[in-house]
């Protein structure tokens, strides 16, 4: 019995629909539907149950690209396949329309990888976190670590050492430590540069910095990132929008890419520059 994940945005009753018909569609075809304790209830469905969802053969994420994030999250490094179904308004990480759902699966179900369906492999962020030489947290991100003020009305001070050698001091909001697949997100509001998902590439960009240098850079996939809180602000840390810590003065967050892998499931090529175009209504010429 194949063994199907579900990660749904809740609180669209048009997205718990969908779940409800993949469940169905699972109790016809020998397959088992599991979610998080906390889907559960809003799904209310005698064919699903609740279970972990990292154990499943394909985790199916109902909503928009946050519940993407959050799908691939739960799966904590674990290589799940995950399917995106797009209901949000962009789109960039699900592949999937909502009409296409159960077609989707029968590809899954009969079909055969590298001609039904193929895999689209995106890098991950590791963070670790250390206060006076003691381990905080370790986290991973598809998108970003974002290091930003804690307090309204101030900048922060941050030294970034680039593999071990000081590289510079940022004065500004925030910094951000980009995946290529992030770079269409937080990074990309703060003027920074889109990069094809791949690459296997890390982006650093400055949040509205107060200095000369105000420019994002794009660091090898090899390369390591030292922070460290300077001055007498606290900072706050997020991963993929989610709040994780707040460091202190003298902390550290050390980023860099992660063996693990965040594993797409796609039914037809996308061209990440076809993605842009249609996102943003882009010309032929």
């Amino acid at each position: 019995m194949s063994r199907i994940g579900i990660a749904v945005h809740r609180f669209r009753p048009d997205a718990l629909d969908v779940v409800r018909s993949i469940a169905e569609w699972a109790s016809t075809h020998s397959s088992q539907v599991v979610v998080e304790e906390s889907d559960a209830p809003s799904i209310n469905s005698p064919h699903v149950e609740v279970g972990d969802v990292g154990s499943a053969d394909v985790l199916v994420a109902v909503g928009g690209d946050g519940t993407m994030l959050r799908a691939v999250r739960s799966l904590n490094g674990r290589v799940v396949p995950v399917i995106g179904i797009n209901l949000g308004l962009l789109g960039y990480l699900t592949g999937v329309e909502q009409d296409s759902v159960l077609e989707a699966l029968d590809s899954w179900r009969t079909g055969t990888l590298g001609q039904d369906f193929h895999y689209d492999d995106r890098m991950l962020l590791e963070i670790a976190m250390w206060s006076a030489g003691a381990r905080l947290s370790n986290h991973l991100a598809l998108n970003e670590v974002v290091i930003e003020k804690r307090d309204a009305g101030h900048t922060v001070r941050l030294g970034v050492d680039i593999d071990k050698v000081p590289f510079t001091t940022y004065a500004a909001d925030g910094l951000i430590l980009a995946t290529p697949t992030g770079s269409t997100a937080y990074s990309m509001s703060a003027r920074g540069p889109i990069l094809s998902p791949r690459m296997k590439a890390m982006l650093m960009t400055p949040v509205s910095p107060h200095m000369l240098f105000d420019r994002s850079i794009v660091l090898d996939a090899s390369e390591a990132v030292r922070i460290e809180v300077l001055g007498h602000r606290h900072v706050n840390v997020a991963t993929d929008g989610d709040l994780v810590h707040t460091l202190k003065p003298g902390d550290v967050i050390e980023v860099r890419a992660a063996e693990e892998v965040a594993r797409f499931m796609r039914f037809e090529e996308q061209r990440f520059h076809q993605v842009l175009k249609s996102k943003f209504g882009l010309s032929d010429r």
